[in-house]
């Protein structure tokens, strides 16, 4: 947890690698995962790079795996996982994987052609002895109705003489889709003028595309006609209509010998097919076992042709030197991936890494793990955090599920929660390497441990509410009894309760007393309570964030803010709400019921909001008789006092540190300059020894602070704060009243729906009521599941996430931060695969 205290020390190194070892040593740096490199070409042309010629190679043996893959996929052949990702190939082992590929997509690509060609002629020979069947029966029912039937309708308009004989009559057969027909029809018409007799059957199984192998419908026809010139206007038409026509002979036994060598054809055609399946079948079977072993290792090497694009070379050619930010705990990685990187290309002359010194903000690195992670990702939604600065992702490990937890106090709704985190967390090996595409699942995993906490956390601030589904227990047994008789119970529908006759003086164990679940003021205590709890919990977590931010002051060099901003703004805020909070609980324990004294009975306690009202307006109310306006002795007193601090201390934060750069700026310009600079070898190519001596380091990140700017823009910025912060801390306050206002609604709707759903089936005592319970509880389960841990867990979440980033993190926390995206080979195949 130390780590996340704030982000990692960096540092700008330098690296000097010999050509035949940059490949090798960067790939070893993107198995450690550990270095950020900078482009060091940013005018260069990508086109203008040194490795361009390999990465257009990685992208070609890209688009082969693609197509290899595409017809893997199109065969259903099963791709194996890989159970640990290959390294990425030396460059030996890319001349031959660059072979393998060529040849696998020239192998695929020649069955594929092959195994279209005989796809179409399979297609042909099936349509063609569609056609002849088809034909045969159209001929036969021709034979029954008699020919001159047929002719007398193939009448030419200009004259009525039928002069059609058998001889003279032709007819063309095919094959057309089925969606065409219609038109088909109508161009025959009327290119005929109605003197073709169109037959027509459907097919009644779709035919396969041999390109794409989708389905086709399609239908038989044949045209009857009289004349060479309407015959080829006829074969025009179908040849429009992208129709496939097809021989067919007149006479009957022609037909049938045609049929039979069609089908014999066929059945030889089919059992070459067959052959030619199966042996696709066992080269993409083979090719699959590696696909994704390949596709790894070309995404490594494009990787690495890129990563060695943003380097540059020196002035001899025989050098390449890359900068790179580098966590100064994994320098010793660094160098020991530069060693074995040398080592594996066989070089006589090691790599070299410098440290370099640099003015330049380096990038925010908050090391994290599975626990941690979700918790961080929430504070880098807002704003990655500045370099060094101290990071809010440690706390919010607490006060994030505790916030939420106020507004979703339910025991039982609280373990329903819990038990989907818990199950999340247990199989969340193999809940990962189910990778899906669900946008919403992948985000319910990722918080996996918010989700577990935040039902944990609510689980307990439901025992103190002692509410379950919207019921209380009574465990430790209640402090308050009846003093009534049976007589005055059954008389009267509802009776006060006075705690001098019916409290023990001794309060219930923990949490609220389960009596309060049947009394009549129970809103309006629970109101209370709640209320006063949300100012409590907002105004100590609004200055536990004003308190953060001295760790900042200190860590950065600027500790004059804390005299002239922390200090004054934690007064400001602890002489005012503080001081409220201290009411609230001073008024709990001074007044009783129990009390001797009738000014600290309860009937003259007074209101803790109308006291603070008259606090900052200098006003009194007059007491009722026999009570006292104030709570103590001497309090109005201090009040004024301590609203005059308050209000001194906002000229403090607005000139106090304006005042002191400007007067620090004065000495610093009136000082003589002791020397002529000095000049930073940055690029001096020294071997790195001694990690722990010579390291220099970035300097730490101020940029949100102003310290450099003109005086003028100082006090706007100062002035802006000033403002921001005293309005703040009344709306920030006001803010966190939202922690009583969700539980309030939680509860009160947690109720409604037990009383106006599930009491609908405990209302009958018979077989009837068993038959009601059962449906009545299905829709209270279902309406409990979807809208109050559901959609009232979303609304907590995002109130929760609401306070930490506005009034918690603004008190200290800038965010104006870049993140730490080291060359790491995992992250990028997780990124292209999501892809």
């Amino acid at each position: 947890m130390g780590a996340m205290f704030r982000s990692e020390e960096m540092a700008l190194c330098q690296l000097f690698i010999q050509p035949e070892a940059a490949y090798t040593s960067v790939s070893e740096l993107g198995e450690a995962g550990t270095v950020q490199f900078r482009d060091l070409n940013p005018d260069v042309n990508a086109f203008q790079r040194k490795f361009v010629n390999e990465v257009r190679r990685c992208d070609e043996m890209e688009r082969k795996l693609r197509y290899i893959e595409a017809e893997v996929h199109k065969d259903g052949v099963h791709v194996p996982q890989v159970k640990e990702p290959p390294r990425a190939p030396n460059p030996r082992e890319i001349i031959d994987l660059e072979a393998h590929l060529e040849k696998t997509e020239n192998e695929i690509l020649e069955l594929s052609h092959n195994a279209v060609n005989l796809k179409q002629n399979y297609l042909e020979l099936t349509e063609l002895k569609h056609v002849l069947e088809k034909t045969e029966a159209f001929f036969i029912a021709q034979e029954e109705i008699g020919i001159d039937s047929l002719t007398k309708t193939l009448v030419t308009e200009e004259g009525g003489q039928q002069t059609a004989t058998r001889g003279r009559l032709g007819f063309v057969a095919g094959v057309l889709q089925r969606e065409r027909v219609p038109a088909f029809e109508r161009m025959l018409w009327r290119i005929s003028r109605g003197n073709v007799f169109l037959r027509r059957a459907e097919l009644d199984k779709p035919l396969e595309d041999p390109a794409s192998g989708n389905e086709i419908y399609k239908t038989v026809f044949v045209a009857f006609f009289q004349g060479e010139q309407l015959k080829s206007r006829i074969k025009k038409v179908c040849t429009g209509f992208h129709a496939s026509l097809y021989p067919c002979p007149p006479s009957n036994s022609e037909r049938q010998d045609m049929v039979k060598g069609v089908r014999t054809r066929l059945e030889d055609l089919n059992m070459v097919l067959n052959q030619t399946r199966d042996h696709r079948q066992r080269v993409l079977a083979s090719v699959a076992k590696e696909l994704a072993s390949w596709s790894i290792m070309v995404r490594k090497m494009k990787a690495i042709y890129h990563t060695l694009n943003l380097f540059n070379m020196d002035v001899t050619k025989k050098c390449l030197i890359g900068e790179c930010w580098v966590p100064t705990a994994d320098l010793p990685n660094v160098q020991k991936a530069l060693a074995d990187g040398s080592n594996a290309s066989g070089s006589s002359i090691p790599s070299f890494l410098n440290c370099i010194e640099t003015d330049e903000e380096p990038p925010t690195f908050n090391r994290t793990n599975r626990f941690t992670r979700g918790f961080q990702n929430l504070i880098d939604a807002y704003g990655v955090a500045s370099y060094r600065e101290c990071n809010p992702a440690l706390y919010t490990i607490i006060t994030f599920p505790f916030l939420f937890a106020v507004m979703f106090g339910d025991l039982g709704h609280g373990l329903i929660m819990a038990m989907f985190g818990a199950w999340m967390v247990i199989k969340e090996v193999s809940l990962a390497a189910k990778k899906t595409n669900n946008e919403i699942w992948n985000i319910f995993f990722a918080g996996r441990y918010i989700i577990l906490l935040m039902g944990c956390f609510s689980m307990y601030t439901g025992l103190v509410y002692n509410d379950i589904f919207s019921k209380s227990m009574n465990i430790f047994g209640s402090s308050w009894y009846i003093p009534y008789d049976n007589d005055t119970l059954e008389k009267n529908p509802a009776l006060t309760m006075d705690p001098k006759d019916s409290y023990i003086d001794k309060p219930y164990f923990i949490g609220i007393d389960p009596i309060w679940q049947t009394a009549d003021n129970k809103i309006i205590f629970l109101n209370s309570y709640k209320m006063k709890l949300s100012i409590i919990f907002g105004v100590v977590h609004m200055i536990f964030g004003v308190c953060m931010s001295v760790v900042n002051y200190n860590f950065f060099k600027r500790r004059y803010s804390i005299f002239l901003e922390f200090i004054p703004q934690v007064v400001f805020l602890c002489l005012l709400f503080l001081y409220m909070v201290f009411m609230m609980f001073y008024k709990w324990i001074a007044y009783s019921t129990m009390s001797e004294d009738q000014a600290y009975t309860q009937g003259c306690a007074p209101s803790v909001l109308i006291l603070f009202i008259n606090m900052m307006l200098f006003s009194s109310n007059e007491p009722q008789p026999g009570c006292k306006e104030f709570m103590f002795e001497g309090q109005g007193s201090i009040q004024r006092v301590f609203v005059l601090v308050a209000l001194c201390c906002i000229p403090v934060m607005l000139f106090g540190k304006p005042l002191y750069l400007l007067s620090a700026s004065k000495k610093k310009h009136s000082k003589p300059e002791s020397s002529n600079g000095s000049v930073n070898p940055g690029i001096e190519m020294q071997e790195q020894t001694d990690l722990s001596n010579s390291q220099p380091q970035a300097k730490a990140s101020a940029s949100h602070d102003h310290d450099d700017e003109p005086f003028s823009e100082i006090m706007i910025h100062q002035a802006i704060h000033t403002i921001e912060y005293v309005l703040s801390t009344i709306s920030h306050t006001a803010s966190y009243l939202r922690l009583w206002a969700l539980s309030l609604a939680h509860a009160e709707l947690s109720e409604v729906l037990w009383n106006m759903v599930l009491t609908f089936g405990l209302k009958d005592a018979n077989y009837i009521g068993a038959i009601k319970l059962y449906v009545a509880f299905c829709f209270w389960a279902l309406f409990t599941l979807a809208i109050l841990v559901m959609m009232e867990g979303l609304s907590a979440f995002l109130h929760t996430l609401r306070l930490h980033w506005v009034e918690f993190m603004s008190k200290f926390y800038a965010g104006l931060g870049y993140i730490f995206q080291p060359f790491c080979f995992k992250t990028i195949l997780e990124q292209e695969d999501e892809e």
